[in-house]
């Protein structure tokens, strides 16, 4: 089983923004698998549920804004006894320039407050991730408004080559080890 955590913000105002990254992977990704998302309050997410190459794939949307996102991550976890080694982390990373993506296996936060609230619920910064580079941010601008601000006209058809390369780089991923998959996308 893959358990695909994609950080975002829920709602409309956040919808387009840069650190909803995750958020229009996991869109990517449902439509790929020809699944849907469907509200499920007790888990604080909404979740689509699938299968590639013979796996379950679910695909997790936390719906308790970015800050407490480990939150649906541990309700999750401890529900259905998952086991951490099933995780995969889908966000966007300022520090990469947009177009650019990341996998990594373990990590710090980064100074990313969704990313430290998995961490946190996880009790691990061990598990395989992907960060979708939504940079550079303008040196006069703090990152949190950088964040939540939406991306420029001129920077759509980057967003969206990058969201289909970061699908196509999964659907890689679940057939390949991880190494295999930095030689390939890093």
């Amino acid at each position: 089983m893959k358990l695909i955590m994609c950080l975002g913000n829920p709602g409309i105002k956040y919808e387009r923004t840069r650190h909803n990254a995750g958020f229009m992977f996991a869109m990517e990704l449902a439509e790929n698998l020809g699944v849907k998302f469907s509200l499920e309050p007790k888990f604080k997410s909404e979740i689509a549920k699938g299968v590639y190459k013979n796996e379950a794939v679910w695909i997790i949307r936390p719906q308790t804004y970015m800050n407490l996102s480990g939150e649906a991550l541990l309700a999750l976890k401890n529900f259905y006894k998952i086991n951490i080694n099933d995780l995969f982390l889908v966000y966007d990373d300022i520090s990469l320039e947009l177009g650019k993506i990341r996998f990594r296996s373990k990590g710090s936060d980064g100074g990313h407050n969704g990313v430290k609230s998995i961490i946190k619920c996880a009790n691990t910064d061990v598990f395989d991730r992907l960060k979708i580079g939504i940079g550079p941010q303008p040196p006069y601008m703090k990152s949190e408004d950088f964040v939540l601000q939406n991306f420029d006209i001129s920077e759509k058809e980057t967003l969206k080559n990058v969201i289909s390369k970061s699908v196509e780089a999964f659907l890689f991923y679940c057939e390949n080890d991880i190494v295999k998959v930095q030689n390939k996308y890093n």
